[in-house]
């Protein structure tokens, strides 16, 4: 096995980070899903939107760009030596944030986010510790979680989708009252389910994370089964998901969400055939359908007030 020192050989040239790569760093296009999700608990809160406003939009900013920037700062600093292998032009190993800059603005972003989600209220305060508790565990010693696919990529889908949509429900009631149990029920189906989508985006890095025994899902079973399980989670957990509201929701709900839902099956037919290509096509589709069931959902809740 190669060694870390062997494979991370960062040019010595550069004293401060570039600005642009802090922004790079903190992956803006990452902020997206615990955003949505945060958005979902909101909608399904039944609250109206106008109520709590200040507070909501400051939940925003910590669901995405704070804890899930910070998160993704913590990645990177401790996958420097896996990305030397797989994405060396990435910030750390390219030099472009030098020495351990990379490590300081992991931790104090993670501060800058705990800081800020305490005006969130009790819950709100909760919930954004235990994300950025998740988001070290998943990447740093001594847990390092992502070292093990199943693991890791429950904690992902955790805070990325169930964490985020729970405290919008929680901040849309002022960050004091706690979420009915649909609600909670429906953000564990898409945490579970995201486990899937999790998988799709570590075919990419399979050769560097066998080297550095990272056991990815696609490192531990081949890339055909890895996408036959991250197939049969996404499905499985948005039926479950469908049942979960099924009671309680308009007929429109139920209809356009198990269409949604049925529409996946193809594509995921198709992304069986060659899962390393075409696992960047199905985030842009199958996935895109998945999200857009889970605000299906929500909305649903809203109308039938069974959160």
């Amino acid at each position: 096995m190669t060694t870390p020192d062997a494979t991370l050989q960062v040019p010595p040239s550069r004293a401060l980070p570039e600005p642009a790569a802090v922004l790079t760093l903190l992956k803006p296009v990452t902020w997206f899903a615990p955003m949505w999700a945060f958005g979902c608990g909101l909608v399904a809160s039944g609250v109206a939107l106008g109520t709590h406003l200040g507070l909501l939009l400051l939940g925003v900013v910590v669901a995405g760009p704070l804890v899930c920037g910070a998160s993704q700062a913590v990645n990177d600093w401790y996958d420097r030596h896996v990305d030397a292998i797989n994405e060396p032009n990435r910030p750390i190993p390219s030099g472009r944030i030098p020495g351990r800059w990379g490590l300081w603005i992991a931790i104090g972003w993670t501060a800058l986010a705990f800081g800020v989600g305490l005006a969130l209220g009790p819950f709100g305060a909760a919930a954004t510790a235990v994300g950025l508790v998740l988001a070290w565990m998943y990447s740093a010693p001594p847990f390092r979680l992502k070292l093990n696919g199943w693991w890791g990529n429950l904690a992902c889908g955790m805070s990325y989708e169930g964490i985020a949509w729970v405290t919008g429900h929680a901040v849309a009631l002022g960050g004091v009252g706690m979420p009915g149990g649909r609600s909670i029920a429906l953000a564990a189906c898409y945490s579970l389910g995201a486990h899937g989508i999790m998988t799709l985006n570590d075919f990419k890095a399979i050769e560097g994370d066998r080297e550095l025994g990272v056991r990815s899902l696609p490192v531990q079973l081949g890339a055909e089964r890895a996408a036959l399980v991250a197939c049969a989670m996404m499905l499985a957990f948005q039926v479950a998901a469908l049942g979960v509201a099924w009671s309680v929701v308009p007929l429109w709900a139920r209809g356009l969400h198990a269409m949604m839902i049925l529409a996946q099956v193809p594509l995921m037919r198709r992304l069986l055939t060659d899962p390393r290509g075409l696992a960047p096509w199905y985030n842009g589709t199958g996935v895109l359908l998945f999200v857009l069931g889970m605000l299906v959902s929500a909305i649903g809740l809203r109308v039938g007030g069974g959160a």
